[in-house]
Order: structure tokens, then C-alpha cells, then sequence
């Protein structure tokens, strides 16, 4: 038998000189306890050092996969012999060798304690090698593979989504600060813009460029405003009586038009890079309900794979847990949506079709959540038709046409959903209303014929 022992300086195999003491398992620990009684169980047959650090970078992180690389598959080729057993430590290791080499392998707790005893001595059964030697190739390996896992792993980072949505909010929130301290000092002195111009963004465009209002009349507005909106400012620029501002203030205003500009341009940026973020990580979910309301989900729950494990019922509702239980506290209706509400899908449904729509949605959302996290392509097919599902039941719902045959076929799964979920209120509809049926007869009989015999006493 032979004993495949991988060290942070390259591969080892040692021959098994004494195979019948395997079978005892407890007392195989005693056969390592000095590196005399070592050589007498096991002795080096090959060692194979690696070259370079890239060599050793690409052998370790195939064994942390569980897979040969190229070296170890050569050197296992040309090191054993037909008909010889290797002993691995790991058993999915040992099925792909098995598989590929055609070498038979052993994993169990015999070639465990086997190879904790051959660690214990390896400087002894390695020569050439000591302490001094292995310490800083383990310490330069391990500083090696954490960096290569980290860019591995960097697209996977979900603490980069909840840092780039909470700056989103924080963004949002100074953002309408400014905009409402720009509204209220320039409102002094120009207040009809307000309802000229209701954008934020290009309110504050128009206020940078004008300054004073007094300007309007020589300056050009095409790059910012449509034409009629141009000449509704000039015209109540003429005609607008209010305060005037100084230099100072106007220098004030200006500057906080700039802020607001630049805070634009900046959650612009963010959005597209939380956009790409959310593409890589989830793009089933994000063809879904869109990268801020996947995200919002994602940083909700701490991570997609805790995400992956809630029902679509538990999604649907997700953000409105207080609501939740204000409501089984008080006895009041359950909320029907909770972040999922401002999913484009949900917000251009109808009023009556929003909870419909919302608990469909949750459904295929959490199929696709579980397909991005489990999954291992990065293709946003099954969010995508999903979508389309749910557009199509969505105009179904709204009294639309799908015309399309195809259409048709495809979405008539959902349709026989809905109507199974029509049909089962309408079994329970007749049994609640015959209980509030007959309580009222009971109590109210006696009131009926109280009144018929005062009619009949004053006639």
C-alpha cells in the first residue's frame, strides 16, 4: 500500500512496510511515537517538490476542490504500480483518481491515523526537509491561496451590495436635504420655478445657470429645458415680484445646486455599479424584481444563501415583519407585500391585482434565488422567462389580450393557477355566510316580531 501525503513543499508517497497493523486502529498511533519506529512502518518512496510557487498555487487549490492537478496526475502515473492500493485523505480525491488513473484507493480510519502519524514525523521521513524549511513555505503558500480565494470570491462579495444600498439611501437622504434647502432659499426669490419646473435634478440645473432671475431673459435654456418650458420661465421671470437676494446668498444657492448635481451624478454611478454587482451575483433575481429590490432583499436577510432558504410566502412579506406581527397581535389583516412592493411588476399592477400579482412574483423569485445561489452559470434565462410569465398573467389579470398562441401555451400554467386559487374562496364563501346567517336569525326573530305585533296593536 501506498500513502499519498501532500506537504506545502510538494507531494510525498511513502511505502507501507508493515500493513497488517492497520487493522488495529488504536494502537496505530503508538507506531509513530519516535522517528525510529516510524521508518519502520512507512518509508519514503517519492517526493516530488515543487518548482515554483505557481505550481504549488494550482496543486493546492485543486486539492481544496477536490480535484488532481496536472503534476499530481503525472506523478501518480509514473510513481504507482498495477495493482498497488493508494491511501488518500480525501475520499472525493480518491474517486476522481480511481476514476481517471484506474488506481485503487482507501480512505477510512486506519489511513487517517495513518497519516497523522506521518505528519508528526514528517521532518524525519523527508530528507532534506526540516522545520525551518516547511514553516515558511506553509506561511508564503497559505498568504498565496488567501489571496487568490479572495479574487476568486470577489465577485461574490454580498457585503459589497449592503455597503453600496446603504450609501445609496444615505445618498438619497442628503440629496433631498439639499434639494429642499435649494427649493426653500431660491423659492424667496423666485418662487413661481417651482411649478415651472418640478424635477429636482434640473431645477437645480436652471438655478446654477440663472443665479438671479433677472437673467433668464438672456439665457439660453435649450440644453436643459423643452422650448415651451423655456418660455414660461422668461415669462414669469418678467413678471415675478418677490424678495431679492444679494451676491452672497446667491453664491450660497449655487453651491448647494452643486452638491446636489454632484450627489446625482455620484448615486448614478453607484446604481450602475450596484446594477453590474447584482448581475453577477444574482441575475435571475435582479431580471426579476430589479437590482435595488434584490439587493434590499439580499441585505434583508445577511446573504443570498440565507435568502435561498425562505419560502416565497416569507419573501412576499419580507421588510414588513412589525406590520406582521402588529397585526396577528391585534387580530388584523396581514400585510400582502412588504419590499417586494416596489418591484416593477407590482407597482404597474392595478390596485385589485397587486396581491395576486405580489404572491406570484414571491413564488418565482424565490425559485430563482435558489438558482442563482446554487447554481453555477452566471445566465439569467429562467429570470427572464419568468418575467415574461408574469407580464403575460399580469395583462391576463387586466382584462388584456395575449393574442399570441404561443403566449398562450406558455403561460397556461398560471392561468390554471389563478383559477384554482379563484375557486377556493368560493367553497368557503357559503359556509361563512351561512354562520353569519343563522346567529343574526336567532337574535333577531324576536326583534321582527316585536314590530309586527306593535303594528298590529295601533291598528
Amino acid at each position: 500500500m501506498l500513502v499519498l501525503f501532500e506537504t506545502s513543499g510538494g507531494f510525498a508517497l511513502f511505502k507501507v512496510l508493515d500493513e497488517g497493523k492497520l487493522s488495529n486502529v488504536e494502537d496505530l498511533g503508538t507506531e509513530f511515537y519516535s522517528a525510529e519506529s516510524a521508518r519502520r512502518m512507512v518509508k519514503l518512496k517519492v517526493f516530488h517538490k515543487f518548482d515554483n510557487t505557481s505550481e504549488a498555487l494550482e496543486a493546492v487549490t485543486k486539492l481544496v476542490e477536490g480535484t488532481p492537478s496536472k503534476g499530481l496526475h503525472k506523478y501518480l502515473k509514473n510513481n504507482c504500480d498495477d495493482g498497488e492500493i493508494l491511501a488518500v485523505a480525501d475520499p472525493k480525491l480518491g474517486d476522481i483518481i480511481t476514476e481517471k488513473l484506474d488506481i485503487e484507493c482507501v480512505h477510512n480510519d486506519a489511513v487517517m491515523e495513518l497519516l497523522r502519524g506521518v505528519r508528526s514525523q514528517l521532518t524525519e521521513l523527508l530528507s532534506g526537509l526540516d522545520d525551518n524549511d516547511l514553516a515558511p513555505m506553509s506561511l508564503e503558500l497559505s498568504h498565496i491561496l488567501a489571496r487568490y480565494k479572495l479574487k476568486i470570491t470577489s465577485d461574490k462579495v454580498e457585503t459589497m451590495i449592503f455597503l453600496s444600498i446603504g450609501l445609496l439611501d444615505d445618498l438619497d437622504k442628503e440629496r433631498n436635504t439639499y434639494t429642499k434647502r435649494v427649493y426653500e432659499w431660491y423659492g424667496l426669490h423666485f418662487p413661481e420655478l417651482a411649478n415651472i419646473v418640478q424635477d429636482n435634478i434640473l431645477y437645480a440645473k436652471v438655478v446654477k445657470l440663472m443665479g438671479n432671475r433677472i437673467n433668464a431673459a438672456t439665457l439660453d435654456f435649450s440644453e436643459i429645458l423643452a422650448d415651451e418650458v423655456e418660455a414660461e420661465l422668461k415669462e414669469a421671470s418678467m413678471v415675478s415680484t418677490r424678495t431679492e437676494v444679494s451676491d452672497l446668498d446667491l453664491m450660497h444657492i449655487q453651491e448647494l445646486c452643486d452638491q446636489v448635481l454632484s450627489i446625482a451624478e455620484d448615486k448614478t454611478l453607484l446604481s450602475d455599479d450596484l446594477k453590474n454587482k447584482m448581475n453577477k451575483i444574482a441575475p435571475n433575481l435582479t431580471a426579476l424584481v430589479g437590482e435595488l429590490v434584490g439587493a434590499r432583499l439580499i441585505s434583508h436577510c445577511g446573504s443570498l444563501w440565507n435568502l435561498s432558504k425562505l419560502p416565497g410566502s416569507t419573501i412576499q412579506i419580507l421588510g414588513a415583519e412589525k406590520t406582521l406581527y402588529r397585526a396577528l397581535k391585534t387580530k388584523q389583516a396581514t400585510p400582502k407585500y412588504g419590499l417586494i412592493y416596489h418591484a416593477p411588476l407590482v407597482r404597474q399592477a392595478a390596485p385589485e391585482n397587486k396581491s395576486k400579482i405580489a404572491r406570484s412574483l414571491a413564488a418565482k423569485s424565490a425559485l430563482a434565488i435558489r438558482c442563482d445561489a446554487f447554481g453555477n452559470g452566471q445566465d439569467n434565462t429562467m429570470g427572464v422567462e419568468s418575467r415574461l410569465k408574469l407580464e403575460a398573467r399580469l395583462r391576463n389579470l387586466e382584462g388584456g389580450d395575449l393574442g399570441a398562441c404561443e403566449e398562450e401555451e406558455i403561460y397556461e400554467e398560471d392561468t390554471k393557477m389563478e383559477a384554482d386559487d379563484e375557486e377556493e374562496p368560493k367553497t368557503e364563501e357559503p359556509s361563512k355566510k351561512r354562520k353569519k346567517e343563522a346567529e343574526p336569525e336567532t337574535v333577531e326573530e324576536p326583534a321582527k316580531k316585536g314590530k309586527h305585533e306593535v303594528a298590529m296593536v295601533s291598528h
